[in-house]
């Protein structure tokens, strides 16, 4: 076998308006405890469901649309993928006393190794990427 082949593991769940961003935190805990994380690295798996439940919140709220969660792990990073119905890209703002919310891209910005957002032909995505870290 080729050693620059990509070995990687996925899962993908489509969580409607009706689904809370609960439902994707206990179904990305399962799949990282069939990982091990969970065991081995407690830490990163607090700061992945954290943006799992920002991004999939932002979808619902922000976008008005279904999201679609996909993890990949390559080995290296764990790639969080939140799909959605809008092309409109987020942007951390600065939050402000005057209006709630406003904090979630800052959150998965100072939780994530790295992030970026992507238009799409339907909608965007936003991917997360994780490394793991040892606590």
């Amino acid at each position: 076998m080729d050693d620059s082949s990509l070995r990687a593991v996925g899962w993908a769940r489509s969580l409607p308006l009706s689904t809370g961003p609960k439902a994707a935190r206990d179904w990305t805990r399962d799949h990282l405890e069939s990982l091990g994380w969970t065991r081995s690295h407690p830490q990163t798996v607090d700061d992945v469901l954290l943006t799992v439940s920002e991004l999939v919140t932002n979808a619902h709220i922000h976008a008005h649309s279904t999201a679609r969660l996909v993890m990949a792990w390559d080995g290296q990073c764990l790639h969080i993928t939140v799909h959605d119905d809008d092309a409109a890209l987020p942007t951390p703002r600065e939050p402000s006393q005057d209006r709630p919310g406003g904090r979630g891209m800052l959150l998965v910005d100072a939780l994530a190794d790295e992030w970026e957002a992507r238009r799409c032909p339907h909608g965007k995505s936003v991917t997360a990427c994780f490394r793991p870290s040892v606590t």
